[in-house]
């Protein structure tokens, strides 16, 4: 069974910058395409990064480009997505997840078959 674990949140100012982190194990993280989806109150959960199982290609939704990086350690059995120039819109519970086999990037949460409890990020003005 697959366990995900997402750190790094928390309260950041407008133009900061965060970096969330997600622990992988239970299996071989190398099998395993991965996305960082974020959640608003009472919003849809939101694609906004994604990951193949060897790192290329990746995949951001039209609002975080040139501010968020989607990465991953096959050695750590970590997904990274680093934040930088944060604004409020940020603001939301993020979470990763994985799917096995994923060679392209899925944009759709039911494409995924696995998820974390999710790490909250608060940007504000």
């Amino acid at each position: 069974q697959v366990e995900l674990v997402e750190s790094g949140g928390g309260l950041v100012q407008v133009g900061g910058s965060l970096r969330l982190s997600c622990a992988f194990s239970g299996r071989s993280f190398n099998n395993y395409g991965m996305g960082w989806f974020r959640q608003a109150p009472g919003k849809e959960r939101m694609f906004v990064a994604g990951i193949n199982w060897i790192g290329d290609p990746t995949r951001y939704t039209d609002s975080v480009k040139g501010r968020f990086t989607i990465s991953r350690d096959n050695a750590k059995n970590t997904l990274y997505l680093q934040m930088n120039s944060l604004k409020p819109d940020d603001t939301a519970v993020y979470y990763c997840a994985a799917k096995l086999a994923l060679a392209s990037v899925a944009v759709s949460p039911r494409t995924y078959d696995y998820w974390g409890q999710g790490t909250q990020v608060t940007v504000s003005s």
